[in-house]
C-alpha cells in the first residue's frame, strides 16, 4: 500500500500547479491522469509529420498576471507571439475582434477612431439591465454586426441563442475603434518556447512527485492512501451525478496535414461565424513558429456530448452547480480546483492563479 501526503487527481494546469506547490513545500504527492499524458487540454506533440499540433484545440497563453508569468517561467523559456484572428462574412476575411478596419472595409467607409465611436454609438441598442449575452452584444455593436459575427457563431459554439447564454460571455470579446486586431490585449502574451508538454514536465519532475497516466480514480482506491485530495475532474462526476449532470459543451477535432502547403492562413485562426458546421480553423506554425515543410490545421466542431470542455454559463446551471458546491463544504479531506472542478469558464491564467491561492489556503490550514 503507497502512501503520499497529497493525492491530486489530474495532471492540466491545476493539477500540475498545485502539485508542484506542495512538492516544494516537502510533501508527498501523487498525480494521477486518466489520460495517457500530462498537461490535460493543452497536451502539445508532434503530428505523424513532424508538426507540432495541439490535439486538443488551440491554446494561446496570455495574461495580466505578473505573478502567473513569473511563476511559469520558472518552468519555460518564452516566444513572444500575439494572437490575430479574422472571421469571414459574405466570403471576406475581416479582423476581429470589431475594429476600425472591421467597420470601414464592411460598410465601406473611411472614419477615423472618433468617427468609429459614434458610428458604434448610432447603431447599438442601449440595454439596461445588461442579463444575457445578446444585451451585451447588442449594447455594444448594434443589430447588423451582432447578426454578422456573433448570432451564428454562438449557435454553433454553444448550441443557443445569445439570448440564452449569461453576459459574462459575450464580455470576453472586446470591441476597438482603432486598428488594434490583436485578439487579446493583456500585458503578457507569449507561447512556450518548447512546448506546453516540455512545461509540465519540468514542473512535475519534483522527486516528492510521482505520476500515473492512464489512471483513474476508482483504480487506485484500495491500493493508495492519502491525506488530502486536490481535486480538478469536474464536480458532478465526482459526486456521482447527484443531483444530474452540470452541462458542458464539448468539441470534436478535425486535424489535417497539408505536405505541399507552408502556410495555409495570414494569422493563426480564421472563425466561420456563419458558414459551415465548424467554428474555426487553426493553424499552429502561427502559434508555435516552428519552421519545416507542410503545414498542419485543426478544424472545430462544437457538440454537446463527449468530453466536457466548456461550462455552459447560465443562470440555472449556476443554481445546479450551488447545490453542488454544498456538498463541497462537507468535504474536509478534498479540496477542488480547476475550470470542472469550480464550473468556471477559466482561461489558463487564471487557472493558474487559482491553483497557486489554493495551494496557500492549504498551506495555511
Amino acid at each position: 500500500m503507497s502512501q503520499f501526503d497529497y493525492l491530486v487527481v489530474g495532471a492540466g494546469f491545476a493539477g500540475a500547479v498545485c502539485a508542484q506547490q506542495l512538492a516544494e513545500e516537502g510533501k508527498s504527492v501523487l498525480v494521477i491522469d486518466k489520460r495517457p499524458h500530462i498537461g490535460g487540454n493543452a497536451y502539445d506533440c508532434k503530428d505523424e509529420h513532424g508538426v507540432i499540433i495541439h490535439p486538443y484545440g488551440p491554446h494561446i497563453f496570455h495574461t495580466n498576471s505578473k505573478k502567473v508569468f513569473e511563476y511559469l517561467s520558472r518552468f519555460t523559456d518564452w516566444r513572444y507571439y500575439e494572437h490575430r484572428v479574422l472571421a469571414v462574412v459574405n466570403g471576406e476575411h475581416y479582423p476581429l475582434p470589431i475594429n476600425r478596419t472591421t467597420i470601414n472595409r464592411l460598410y465601406g467607409l473611411d472614419l477615423d477612431e472618433t468617427g468609429v465611436g459614434a458610428y458604434l454609438d448610432k447603431v447599438r441598442e442601449p440595454r439596461d439591465p445588461i442579463r444575457s449575452s445578446e444585451d451585451v452584444v447588442l449594447n455594444s455593436v448594434g443589430p447588423d454586426l451582432c447578426e454578422k459575427f456573433f448570432r451564428g457563431y454562438t449557435r454553433k459554439q454553444w448550441g443557443m441563442d445569445l439570448s440564452e447564454l449569461s453576459a459574462g460571455v459575450a464580455a470576453r470579446i472586446p470591441t476597438r475603434t482603432n486598428d488594434d486586431d490583436r485578439y487579446f490585449g493583456d500585458s503578457f502574451q507569449f507561447m512556450p518556447a518548447q512546448g506546453y508538454t516540455a512545461m509540465f514536465t519540468r514542473m512535475l519532475a519534483h522527486p516528492n512527485i510521482t505520476v500515473r497516466t492512464a489512471t483513474a480514480l476508482d483504480e487506485i482506491r484500495g491500493h493508495v492512501t492519502w491525506g488530502h485530495m486536490v481535486y480538478s475532474g469536474p464536480i458532478d462526476a465526482f459526486f456521482e451525478h447527484r443531483f444530474g449532470k452540470l452541462p458542458y459543451r464539448s468539441l470534436s477535432f478535425e486535424h489535417q496535414h497539408l505536405p505541399d502547403v507552408q502556410q495555409l492562413q495570414s494569422v493563426g485562426t480564421v472563425n466561420y461565424p456563419n458558414d459551415h458546421a465548424y467554428t474555426r480553423i487553426t493553424e499552429f506554425k502561427h502559434l508555435t513558429g516552428q519552421m519545416c515543410e507542410g503545414t498542419s490545421t485543426v478544424r472545430e466542431y462544437p457538440q454537446a456530448e463527449g468530453e466536457p470542455y466548456y461550462p455552459i454559463p447560465r443562470a440555472d446551471n449556476e443554481a445546479l452547480f450551488k447545490r453542488y458546491s454544498e456538498l463541497v463544504e462537507q468535504e474536509q479531506s478534498v479540496t477542488f480546483v480547476g475550470r470542472l472542478a469550480e464550473y468556471r469558464y477559466y482561461n489558463m491564467d487564471q487557472v493558474v492563479g487559482a491553483a497557486l491561492t489554493t495551494v496557500k489556503k492549504l498551506k495555511n490550514k
